[in-house]
């Protein structure tokens, strides 16, 4: 069974609430608490899943989302009543939800079993299920995960045989198809034309304003190239729920806009429907700094006044060129994704045949 919250479901600062600090500790404890055999669990900066074997029963609390077709009719074969009371209770005790993400587990939770987790797992470790389709980083994840389940010994048989299958897969059609080849995100390109600008941005002080995926792909990258940088938002809750899985130091708006000259380099990826950032709000604090300041307009739509750029020392960017080129590489990786799901149709009822094998010999040897 795999039990999971991503970033398709909720915002990547709320993922925080649904994290566990140890990783080892939490997969031991949904085989005490929850009836599973093994467990092995997957943590990253845009998911966090539970894999258990055993721990399905029949029970009262049904999966919505798995349980009606399209037209609201009863899902055919899709485990309409899956009790799933252990894995929630389990999984609230060890991180740290507000009442509200309890009131709405069943808008963010999502519960699959058998040969569902199988085409799941082969679309995550093929790349197809990241925020940036194709990226390799995926892998590491997954070999880290294997291996605090393994240190934890909590991965017994079937998850080590499945886990070891799926890599093994997913590594052929990876190299197959090339989609991991040369995959570029906007936090990558927006990082380097900020290096491109200005020399030495390691000692620099860099703001990053947002919480969304834009947000996050710039602080992946951040983070990978180790450039200490803060991050705000409109709430103070949102820049610290972000902080905790994606890095960065939380500050409070209010202060980013009255101290708006102390910083050197800000990206700006936000969804706001109105400028945040305006000439008016920076025109003074802006007027003593001896310093440039090089801003990088990533929102969409734009959230930085333009006229901004014509305050001496602002360099204002807005990253047409990076849109163009980000385009042109998802276009090439996007040709590749129908080849791969037709190749996970193929190998899913193979994996699926030899887990019913080790099975069937652990019953027959019992």
């Amino acid at each position: 069974m795999n039990a999971r919250i991503t970033f398709r479901n909720i915002p990547l600062h709320k993922l925080a609430n649904f994290s566990f600090k140890d990783v080892g500790a939490a997969c031991k404890s949904f085989i005490e608490n929850a009836d599973a055999s093994e467990c092995l669990i997957i943590q990253t900066s845009s998911r966090v899943e539970v894999f258990t074997v055993g721990g399905i029963q029949t029970g009262e609390i049904p999966d919505a989302r798995r349980n009606f077709e399209t037209d609201g009719t009863p899902a055919k074969n899709q485990g309409k009543t899956l009790n799933v009371s252990k894995i929630l209770s389990t999984w609230s005790s060890l991180a740290d939800m507000d009442q509200f993400d309890l009131d709405h587990w069943d808008q963010t939770l999502e519960i699959y079993k058998g040969s569902d987790v199988y085409e799941h797992l082969l679309r995550l470790a093929c790349g197809l299920e990241s925020l940036v389709v194709g990226k390799g980083e995926i892998v590491d994840e997954l070999e880290k995960a294997i291996l605090i389940a393994k240190e934890a010994k909590t991965s017994g048989k079937i998850l080590d045989k499945l886990f070891d299958a799926i890599m093994r897969v997913a590594t052929g059609i990876r190299d197959s198809t090339g989609i991991g080849k040369d995959v570029v995100t906007m936090g990558d390109m927006s990082v380097k034309l900020a290096e491109d600008s200005m020399d030495n941005i390691s000692s620099k002080k860099i703001l990053l304003i947002g919480t969304g995926e834009t947000a996050g792909l710039v602080a992946k990258t951040l983070n990978k190239n180790n450039y200490q940088f803060e991050v705000s938002s409109m709430t103070l809750e949102r820049a610290t729920g972000f902080s905790k899985t994606l890095g960065g130091k939380p500050i409070d708006f209010k202060d980013v806009m009255v101290g708006f000259d102390k910083f050197d380099i800000i990206f700006v990826a936000t969804t706001a429907d109105a400028f945040l950032v305006t000439f008016k709000k920076i025109e003074k604090i802006m007027k003593n700094k001896k310093k440039g300041t090089l801003i990088l307009d990533l929102s969409e739509p734009r959230t930085v006044d333009e006229q901004i750029a014509t305050i001496k020392g602002i360099k204002l960017v807005n990253p047409a060129q990076i849109n163009e080129m980000i385009e042109e590489n998802t276009k090439k990786r996007l040709n590749a994704v129908s080849s791969i799901e037709e190749k996970i149709d193929e190998e899913v009822p193979i994996i699926e045949a030899t887990l019913k094998r080790i099975d069937t010999k652990s019953l027959v040897n019992a």
